[in-house]
């Protein structure tokens, strides 16, 4: 069992919020390395950035026989990614840095790439590979963070728990795909060779 903290000194705890109220939510309290977090959060807004419009993109150009499904998927994903992105940028902010929205700045931060692809089968294995990179990404932004700011860990675990579920959402698409891939060649090969 962990043992308590001491109880809380409220005479101290009161002088020092006086000390620094520009500060907002940063207070003496605050046990995470600000700066490093700000960097860290700034990655994942830019990686979110970057998958959403990815999904965006794809959303539009989705063709083929599971287009209509898939591009509300990817619309709807890409919705979710632009969330994800404004509750990272309004953290960003909480913490006393500024959100970053530059294009240059999304490729060099984001941990995911942008690829171009044309094909619907393309797309999806893009789009679930981008979604296992963000939940690696998160996983180890949440270990780094620890106990030190709960707020931001609590709002990268429910960010995590939608990114793991788009990416089952997707394996699933893949592996349909897949099996229907198999399945035409298989028919096509057999017209073929009668």
């Amino acid at each position: 069992m962990t043992p308590l903290p001491p109880p809380l000194d409220i005479v101290a705890v009161r002088k020092q919020a006086r000390l620094h109220p520009e500060s907002g939510a940063v207070t003496v309290g605050y046990g995470a390395d600000r700066n490093r977090v700000l960097e860290m959060l700034s990655d994942a807004l830019a990686t979110e950035l970057v998958c959403m419009l990815r999904y965006r993109r794809h959303h539009f150009m989705a063709q083929g026989i599971q287009a209509a499904e898939l591009s509300r998927e990817f619309l709807a994903h890409s919705n979710e990614e632009l969330r994800h992105a404004d509750l990272l940028a309004s953290r960003i902010v909480q913490l006393g840095g500024e959100p970053d929205f530059s294009p240059e700045f999304l490729l060099h931060r984001s941990h995911a790439e942008y690829v171009h692809v044309a094909r619907l089968p393309d797309m999806v294995l893009e789009n679930l590979v981008a979604e296992r990179i963000a939940i690696d990404a998160y996983r180890h932004f949440i270990a780094c963070l620890g106990n030190d700011d709960p707020t931001t860990r609590g709002l990268l675990e429910s960010i995590l728990a939608v990114e793991e579920q788009h990416a089952d959402e997707l394996a699933s698409q893949h592996q349909s795909l897949a099996s229907r891939g198999m399945s035409m060649r298989r028919q096509s090969n057999e017209v073929c060779e009668t």
